[in-house]
């Protein structure tokens, strides 16, 4: 899946200036942050940030729903309640942001937004290619940083609890959330 939710946003009529780089020098600055968003908003801001000029990300998980007569298949939030936006830090950008219906705020400590690492989006888009290899857990911050050798999560850094062999946790911390994923097999290399 796009980060821009499957609208590129330098094609989206009526973006903004303020939220789009103007040189390739303005890039690093661009920056990503959790938003919260109302319940079962979550692809409504998106959408209203991807028209706004906005480069979002949204992780969905798919699941199959069986009822009694027919098998649906549903797209829903990986973290209901959240969405990712990669916008600078100026006061305009922000302020175009919180001005989308839906939206409840920028997610913060203390009072401070605090932008989540770049890292840890790549992490959570390479495992969301990879169906089927992780479990949602509750956040977990102690034990081993460690980075996968080899295969298709080659990269990939998280968790690795002791009183758990086989499993490696990827946080994102700024919105506690964690995902657990089965890792034998694979290479570890400690961080």
């Amino acid at each position: 899946m796009s980060g821009s939710y499957g609208i590129p946003p330098a094609v989206v009529a009526g973006w903004t200036p303020a939220l789009q780089p103007q040189s390739r020098a303005d890039t690093r600055l661009l920056r990503w942050f959790a938003v919260q968003t109302r319940y079962r908003f979550e692809k409504t801001v998106v959408a209203q940030l991807s028209h706004k000029g906005c480069e979002v990300y949204l992780p969905l998980l798919t699941e199959n729903h069986k009822s009694s007569d027919r098998q649906k298949v549903i797209t829903a939030p990986l973290f209901p309640g959240y969405a990712f936006v990669h916008i600078d830090q100026s006061h305009e950008s922000r302020q175009s942001v919180l001005q989308t219906v839906g939206l409840i705020g920028f997610v913060s400590f203390r009072g401070i937004v605090v932008p989540v690492p770049s890292k840890q989006i790549e992490d959570l888009q390479l495992l969301l290619q990879h169906r089927g290899l992780f479990s949602l857990h509750p956040f977990v911050r102690v034990g081993r940083r460690v980075r996968i050798r080899g295969g298709c999560l080659h990269g990939l850094e998280g968790v690795l609890l002791q009183h758990e062999k086989g499993k490696l946790w990827v946080s994102i911390e700024s919105i506690q959330r964690s995902l657990a994923i089965e890792i034998q097999g694979y290479e570890l290399e400690l961080l």
